[in-house]
């Protein structure tokens, strides 16, 4: 069956970020467990804990819950209430349909003075007379009795007549004791008995077994409970069996050939692309590994013939024509692409030179270009000492000067051979 673990508690403390030292309040019900532990170390401040529907027949392993207030233990194969004493914040106790037949084992609860709410319904001891009325006047802090609240008269009535409850109470516990006893026995007997009818019936089929079981008479015992869990256990693995289908079988790929000669695989059916660079005179192996791919899943390993990559766990491996030189061999990483590259040179061969080749349209684009820069060229002044006088910048302000006294000289000239003194025109002032 199932026993209580740490990864089980984790799971179920998910509304605590899995932090089960703080946890407060857990479910573990309906996971056929057999036994309780563990918790009371894991979980110390625990104040609701439900295992309701399960297998356990004992109350143990609790008293360190000192902030419990409520533990659910419906539908267990609990006999006897015990080790509850420790559980001193313990508000709610709920107990119903197990197989508690001692009904004095409640005593222990008189010092859990915070307890107020107590359900024992479906329980053997609820068919004893006077189980009420011990209940109530064993424990006077309980305020509510089976979802029935607790009125003061009938307290005061059952202090009145405990003492013949209590032995009344004790002689119908020795009467369930002798028939549990007999249970034991036949409970036996009925497994020993199914055990032969299961290995005989095998050859039945699967819904005659289950009508066979279930069309049986058993009596209602923590044995029977335990039976009958055990065999819905083991129809569900049948089931699961049936409907999942076998595996299938992981292919082995092969490496190397019979004889010893490698092969190329490329197990992750990733692509790739080989080529071969003649200017650098080696291979160039470009792997499209994912994107977003850890680094630290691959794995290069050079060798002379062939190159082989682990991409997380999976082989590529790639053969090549010629050897090449394994201490020369680069990989890299694209931190764009995320792409693989390796970079292998080859033992054998010479790098060759680059040439440049110039295609058509660049061979034209430059002869345009000439074109146009010889049209729309510019001649320069020469830098050197001038030929003649008529490019001298420097005798421009002299020369003007020169030429204007000239010109007044020249019309000095001509206004003296045409002069003509008449006395009777004034003098110019």
């Amino acid at each position: 069956m199932v026993k209580i673990t740490e990864e089980l508690v984790r799971k179920r403390s998910e509304h605590n970020e899995g932090e089960i030292s703080t946890l407060e309040e857990l479910a573990l019900h309906q996971e056929n467990i057999e036994k309780l532990e563990y918790l009371d170390k894991w979980c110390r401040v625990l104040k609701i804990l439900l295992l309701q529907s399960n297998l356990i027949p004992k109350i143990e392993n609790v008293s360190r819950l000192k902030k419990l207030e409520y533990l659910n233990l419906a539908l267990n194969n609990i006999e006897k209430v015990e080790n509850l004493e420790g559980c001193e914040s313990l508000q709610k106790l709920d107990l119903t349909v197990n197989f508690i037949g001692q009904l004095t084992s409640i005593e222990c609860l008189k010092n859990n003075i915070h307890l107020e709410t107590l359900f024992l319904t479906g329980n053997p001891c609820t068919d004893f007379n006077g189980y009420r009325e011990y209940v109530i006047a064993t424990l006077l802090q309980l305020k509510n009795l089976d979802g029935k609240e607790i009125e003061r008269s009938e307290r005061i009535i059952a202090m009145q007549i405990y003492n013949e409850v209590k032995k009344n109470i004790l002689y119908q516990e020795g009467e369930y004791k002798i028939k549990r006893l007999a249970q034991k026995e036949n409970a036996k007997k009925m497994l020993e008995e199914d055990e032969l009818e299961y290995a005989a019936g095998k050859d039945k089929s699967q819904e005659e077994r289950e009508k066979e079981f279930w069309s049986k008479v058993s009596d209602h015992s923590p044995e029977s409970r335990q039976q009958i869990a055990e065999h819905i256990q083991r129809q569900q693995e049948e089931l699961k069996r049936s409907k999942s289908p076998e595996k299938e079988q992981k292919r082995s790929y092969k490496t190397f050939s019979d004889y010893g000669r490698p092969l190329n695989v490329n197990e992750a059916k990733i692509p790739f692309e080989l080529t071969e660079n003649d200017e650098m005179n080696s291979y160039i192996l470009d792997i499209a590994v994912y994107k977003y791919l850890d680094t630290s899943l691959l794995e290069v390993d050079f060798h002379p013939t062939y190159a082989r990559v682990l991409i997380k766990g999976k082989i590529f491996q790639i053969v090549f024509n010629e050897e090449i030189k394994i201490e020369n061999s680069t990989a890299k990483r694209s931190q764009t692409t995320g792409h693989l590259v390796l970079t292998m040179p080859k033992i054998n061969g010479e790098v060759a030179f680059k040439v440049e080749r110039k295609s058509v349209l660049t061979r034209i684009t430059e002869n345009s270009r000439n074109v146009n820069t010889n049209s729309s060229r510019r001649e320069l002044l020469e830098i050197g000492r001038p030929t003649s006088d008529d490019m001298d910048f420097s005798k421009i302000v002299e020369r003007n000067s020169r030429n204007r006294y000239e010109a007044l000289r020249k019309m000095q000239e001509i206004t003296t051979e045409h002069f003509i003194d008449n006395p009777e025109v004034p003098p110019l002032e």
